[in-house]
């Protein structure tokens, strides 16, 4: 089958929960089609990274992407119908290389996130739309918490046009993919009618295959990639408002807050107790020895959407996790078996101080957890799932 799959990043190297899901279907997938990606590259990313992916595509077309907060970009968006989570992606070229592009062969084109499709010109290919996440609902909740007031009318504006334009393509599309059943809920909800299937995430390939090992300590641990907004509030609420009560019921407790691409503001939350680690997007060893170190992941995240690789990663790392209702959406983990799930900061910090004061609570979750990741978050039968999906919307077009 010869696939067209259009990426709003560079697939590699693998540091965001979407950029691993990526790269690990594209290198199975691979192995039974021709792939011809078309991505969006950033200033960080380099040639050598561009010619990793070659090794699994047929074709790997890129086009640049400037930084975000431009001029040209307010006033595109301030002008047009779209959000500005499209604007961003604006290239002049972007049109007329796929135009070109569409002039060959393709069975189906396979795109991610709705807002990669405005820039499509009229073709014939079925589409499958894979929706990581519904980012209407992420900016909704950034909204209702700023605190910039006079920013929010900008906001909500923004937000009305994202989700029209979502709702727009989901209709328009000939299959729209969700990683969780509960996203899958919210967009049949939105649009009542159309039936949205569930591709789920697994587990990052440099967490997988780790030894069985209970690493039982008083480690705090929160890891992510900083470009998200949701990130940023989650590592801010566990440094300010959850690590404080932990530490004051368990003196030796320290937290390690890590990741990809640290703002100023995260890079600000360092202490004596606290430790930003800042990692390069390329350093897979790097995350894997803060997860074999860490004793407890705590994830205060209270933004809606997708599945968390990095809670994934923690279970696989058999690091037991502590998280809200949100944050344990998409894995069918079950509360106080494999996973601990609270409401507010108050209540995390409570039960991360019961889990880590209960060694054989501590063990269970560990192991329960992991048992979870390699019975459902394996990749090769979530890459079947997705061909399985591609064969019958193929069949069905033709």
């Amino acid at each position: 089958m010869n696939i067209l799959m259009l990426l709003p990043y560079l697939p590699y190297p693998p540091s965001e929960g979407g950029q691993v899901r990526s790269y690990k279907l594209i290198k199975l997938l691979s192995r039974h089609h021709q792939i011809t990606l078309v991505c969006f590259s950033r200033q960080h990313n380099t040639p050598d990274q561009i010619d990793h992916m070659k090794q699994f595509c047929k074709k790997v077309i890129v086009i640049e992407r400037g930084k975000t907060w431009t001029l040209p970009n307010i006033l595109r968006t301030g002008f047009s119908p779209y959000p500005f989570l499209v604007s961003i992606y604006y290239s002049p070229k972007i049109r007329q290389i796929l135009t070109e592009e569409l002039k060959n062969k393709y069975d189906l084109i396979h795109a991610e996130m709705s807002y990669t499709l405005p820039y499509l010109p009229p073709h014939n290919r079925p589409i499958i739309l894979v929706e990581q996440t519904i980012m209407s609902r992420i900016f909704a909740h950034q909204a209702k918490t700023d605190k910039r007031w006079w920013f929010k009318p900008f906001m909500w504006i923004d937000i009305a046009k994202m989700r029209y334009w979502e709702k727009y393509y989901w209709r328009k599309v000939q299959k729209v993919v969700a990683v969780s059943r509960e996203d899958a809920n919210v967009i049949e909800s939105m649009v009542p009618g159309i039936k949205a299937d569930v591709v789920p995430n697994g587990v990052g390939e440099d967490v997988s295959n780790l030894s069985k090992t209970i690493h039982y300590n008083h480690s705090l641990l929160y890891m992510a990639n900083y470009k998200w907004i949701q990130n940023w509030d989650a590592a801010e609420l566990l440094a300010k408002k959850v690590y404080p009560s932990i530490k004051s019921k368990i003196s030796d407790a320290k937290l390690v807050i890590a990741g990809q691409f640290p703002t100023e503001e995260v890079k600000s939350l360092a202490n004596a107790d606290i430790t930003v680690m800042e990692l390069k997007d390329d350093d897979f060893q790097g995350v894997v020895n803060a997860y074999l170190r860490a004793g407890l992941f705590v994830a205060p995240m209270y933004a809606p959407g997708g599945t968390r690789l990095k809670i994934l990663a923690a279970m696989a790392a058999m690091v037991p996790v502590v998280t809200t209702a949100i944050g344990a959406e998409g894995y069918g983990a079950v509360d106080g078996k494999s996973i601990i799930i609270g409401g507010d900061p108050q209540d995390l910090a409570a039960k991360s101080i019961k889990v880590l004061k209960n060694k054989r609570l501590y063990s269970q979750l560990a192991q329960e957890a992991r048992k979870l990741v390699d019975t459902k978050f394996t990749w090769e039968p979530i890459a079947k799932k997705l061909e399985s999906i591609y064969e019958n919307l193929v069949h069905s077009h033709s």
